[in-house]
């Protein structure tokens, strides 16, 4: 596959439209300035520090009597991409909580540490403080492979049930031992996205593949590219490009084998960032207490583009 292979283009209106968010804070009498502050920063929020130093953002909503949910975000974005997942389920009366994973969103922008140990310490960081018991873990992506991670590490009590959506494990990079993965031309290719014109190319990712937006008949949202393209920016460029081998990289066979707790393992079968067949089917046969939900046809990003439907399932087996 050439290294184009998540890339397509986009208009130049799409570039300069990505600032309509500050330009309408402007309009209810900010200052430009002090606009892009409101959209960048977390000062209302939460935050940890961790034993390196490192300030983890989060936000900790609804009440704290209510079953936890914790949401884990993807790359390269925030815990602003679970929006249709955090109002549903505070209307539902649970308690949720999402947090920026280090180098990304509201988070320190991290120059080490951009790796799934790392990352999953974090977040056993975060429920210690929080002091989470038997939470539901919920991760996207590579916030699938930090939910993995993290889940086949944590303390007795701390978690009751895990979900994958569209997730990265058991391993995406291709190899003797994983012959139907993707080559690694694949991630150099969304490397030197990173390195060479990271914002044109977290346009270009949206407007494609990552929403199927480069599909026949795809309904496109300009707003969610601008919202896709805003939470990638907020991040640091060197934990984006970091990142790239901890989501291809890892292995989490071992982990998945750990994981003692029901795990819904859910996955579109026209999921071109993370192919189906050789993610969701070979992660659920590792898993002790896995079941295994397909989606005819939907994207990766089908929390955002299919969340009506995403929504009920999450409930259902939370419920369960």
């Amino acid at each position: 596959m050439s290294e184009n292979y998540f890339a397509t283009r986009a208009t130049r209106r799409d570039v300069l439209a990505a600032s309509a968010g500050v330009a309408s804070l402007a309009m209810l009498g900010m200052s430009e300035s002090a606009a892009a502050a409101t959209l960048t920063t977390g000062a209302t929020m939460d935050s940890i520090k961790t034993k390196d130093g490192v300030s983890i953002f989060y936000k900790d909503l609804g009440p704290k009597s209510a079953p936890a949910l914790v949401f884990h975000h993807g790359w390269p974005l925030s815990s602003d991409d679970w929006d249709a997942q955090v109002l549903f389920f505070l209307l539902k009366g649970f308690r949720v909580i999402a947090h920026d994973r280090r180098g990304h969103g509201r988070s320190t922008q991290t120059f080490d540490g951009n790796e799934m140990d790392t990352y999953a310490a974090d977040v056993a960081a975060l429920t210690d403080a929080l002091d989470l018991k038997g939470a539901v873990h919920i991760g996207h992506s590579t916030g699938g492979g930090e939910v993995a991670h993290y889940v086949a590490r944590a303390k007795p009590g701390r978690v009751s049930k895990a979900v994958l959506i569209g997730a990265v494990p058991p391993v995406m990079l291709k190899s003797a031992k994983n012959p139907g993965g993707l080559p690694i031309e694949v991630f150099d290719g969304i490397r030197a996205g990173v390195l060479t014109n990271r914002a044109q190319f977290y346009i270009d990712l949206p407007t494609g593949p990552f929403y199927g937006y480069n599909r026949p008949g795809a309904r496109i949202s300009q707003g969610t590219i601008y919202n896709w393209w805003r939470q990638g920016m907020m991040g640091g460029a060197k934990a984006h490009y970091d990142c790239v081998k901890a989501f291809s990289e890892t292995d989490f066979t071992e982990d998945l084998k750990k994981i003692d707790v029901p795990t819904l393992v859910m996955h579109g079968t026209d999921d071109q960032i993370v192919p189906i067949a050789d993610s969701a089917p070979l992660a659920v046969k590792l898993l002790k207490k896995g079941t295994l939900k397909t989606y005819d046809g939907f994207p990766h990003g089908m929390a955002t583009t299919h969340a009506d439907v995403i929504n009920a399932d999450l409930l259902a087996f939370v419920k369960s």
